[in-house]
């Protein structure tokens, strides 16, 4: 464990947290029926993790439980094997966002990571903050309203992330999130991984093209040539910015 963070057991409840929080994290804030009990959910969603908003002080925080996604889901569900405190999917996620804010990139701040260990398997949980009014990408796309400029400005998200060597696994309309302004973000990092440069970053890039697609098939909504063109061109002048080009 690193000196800046905070690591408590509590039977075979792990948890982690920054070292700077004044508070430890606790079991509770891992259960969800203890935030349905106080009251303090916002809202609450489903898919392929369970995911909640709740109130925390002054604070809103994001309560994802982890679940497997695909044909596995249906025999091992929550399961995970377990290999050790340091391989877990939650604490693996934390440091990585815990990184990746400390380099500018635009994620949420993790707050805390869990896991559950039953013998030779685990659960896990992890709680990142809220970012305040923001909405996915593909509910813009549903809505047929998006931000002015908001795809370069996604272009150029995911070339920094890309550059920073991120590959994130489900590069996709639903993991972007957009504010008001058109300002991106990237969530959900589970299973990311930090890569030298190299084929994948094209692969997301096409993943992420056919995400759009995808929804824009599904709500009967528009995703023309132009608009990815924009996300191309964003891509290609945050490279560009960055080799000192422009």
């Amino acid at each position: 464990m690193s000196a800046d963070e905070t690591f408590v057991e509590h039977g075979a409840h792990l948890m982690l947290a920054a070292g700077e929080r004044a508070e430890k994290p606790t079991p509770n804030w891992f259960d969800p029926a203890e935030w349905r009990r106080a009251g303090a959910v916002a809202i609450e969603t489903s898919g392929r993790g369970e995911v909640l908003i709740v109130a925390h002080g002054d604070e809103t925080w994001v309560l994802r439980h982890y679940r497997r996604g695909g044909l596995v889901a249906r025999v091992i569900d929550d399961h995970y094997v377990w290999l050790g405190p340091e391989r877990t999917r939650a604490f693996r996620e934390w440091r990585l966002l815990r990184s990746l804010r400390a380099a500018g990139l635009p994620v949420p701040n993790p707050v805390a990571a869990h896991v559950y260990r039953t013998g030779v398997i685990y659960t896990a949980d992890i709680i990142t903050s809220y970012l305040r009014d923001t909405r996915k990408l593909s509910w813009f796309i549903a809505q047929g309203t998006l931000p002015a400029g908001c795809w370069r400005r996604i272009g150029a998200m995911i070339r920094g992330f890309h550059d920073h060597g991120v590959d994130h696994p489900d590069l996709t309309a639903h993991n972007v999130l957009l504010d008001d302004a058109g300002n991106a973000f990237l969530v959900d990092f589970d299973n990311a991984l930090i890569k030298p440069p190299g084929d994948w970053q094209r692969a997301g890039v096409e993943r992420f093209n056919r995400s759009l697609r995808k929804v824009a098939l599904e709500t009967g909504t528009d995703f023309d040539a132009e608009a990815w063109a924009e996300v191309e061109a964003g891509y290609a002048a945050a490279g560009s910015a960055r080799l000192g080009l422009e």
